[in-house]
């Protein structure tokens, strides 16, 4: 099978294109990435002289580039998106031509090659929206609450359309939020991570109690390897661990185990429009395609800590120049 993979220098992406490479050895690999700021090229050092693995720098809101790619894969995976949440509320217009006009691109470049190319959209339990109580299922409304939460509904919304108008072979995902190695420093998980290895101190937006599900990288590869190869075309199936945790929960984690106490806790003034609860029920994926996750937290959160530990090079040099100017405007300049 030949893939392309858009949005692969980034955090999933490159965490994808190794799985991929690993588990399938007669499969290849196109990797399209426009290189922005999250996107690291180091990322895939290891896999750069494969011959299997092939990296074209390019934008998938660019028909050209996409239109000459797309008839090269038996399906495309679209990690391409603008992804954090501050930041949306930053530029909402960038958030729009990505996830949005670049998922439209990918669709119609997949139309005019009659349909026979299968798009595997990721997306986020965000587009829901914030729920009190019970989960949200593959059928719930969407309600976008932050502009990236609303660009990325816009993506899926357009995979609906295609599916229904023109039977393009697309399936949509909506996940929690992942954590893993190569995670970028200005999300939650690596950004306490990294704040406590520098003995800096935690920003935690308003009293922390916000609820979300955390699943490892590498359940959350083969959660889209399964769907890939099993999933029924114009479905949507929700990616979870369904074990939820508060945001102090999850940061009181890591500080266990990297020995440290709650003084490096930091309470900041709330998000706006910052959703009190992700739930996904994920029955559909796990009971008719066989899948579920297989690392819990407390193990994967010591892997993504010795990780960073062990590649302090890597998240050094992001945690600098433009990263340092958004951290200081985000946070303001706190040790």
């Amino acid at each position: 099978m030949k893939l392309l993979v858009t949005g692969g220098a980034g955090f999933m992406g490159s965490n994808f294109i190794h799985y991929i490479l690993k588990k399938y050895p007669d499969y290849e690999i196109i990797n399209l990435d426009k290189l922005t700021y999250a996107g690291n090229l180091k990322n895939l050092t290891d896999v750069e002289n494969n011959p299997r693995y092939k990296f074209i720098k390019g934008d998938i809101a660019d028909p050209n580039i996409v239109n000459e790619l797309v008839p090269k894969a038996d399906a495309v995976i679209n990690y391409a998106a603008e992804t954090h949440v501050d930041r949306s509320i930053f530029d909402p217009r960038e958030f729009a031509q990505t996830d949005v006009i670049g998922t439209l691109t990918i669709l119609n470049a997949i139309r005019e090659n009659d349909n026979n190319i299968k798009l595997i959209q990721i997306s986020t339990d965000e587009v829901f929206g914030s729920i009190d109580s019970g989960k949200f299922t593959e059928s719930s409304p969407f309600e976008p609450n932050s502009p990236y939460a609303a660009s990325k509904a816009g993506g899926d919304l357009m995979c609906r359309a295609f599916w229904a108008t023109y039977k393009t072979p697309v399936i949509v995902t909506h996940s929690c939020n992942f954590y893993g190695p190569n995670h970028y420093p200005e999300k939650l998980i690596p950004l306490v991570i990294t704040n406590l290895l520098e003995g800096k101190k935690v920003p935690v937006y308003g009293d922390g109690r916000q609820v979300r599900e955390w699943i490892y990288t590498e359940d959350h590869c083969s959660a889209v390897d399964v769907i890939l190869h099993k999933g029924k075309e114009g479905e949507i199936y929700n990616i979870g661990t369904e074990r939820e945790l508060e945001n102090l929960d999850t940061i009181k984690t890591i500080l266990n185990v990297l020995g440290m106490d709650d003084n490096y806790i930091e309470f900041v003034k709330d998000r706006p429009a910052h959703d009190r609860r992700y739930s996904l029920d994920t029955s559909k994926l796990r009971n008719e395609l066989g899948w579920s996750p297989q690392v819990e937290f407390e193990d994967g959160i010591k892997r993504t800590v010795d990780w960073f530990k062990n590649n302090e090079s890597w998240w050094k040099e992001i945690k600098s120049g433009e990263y340092q100017k958004y951290y200081e405007k985000q946070y303001g300049a706190k040790d």
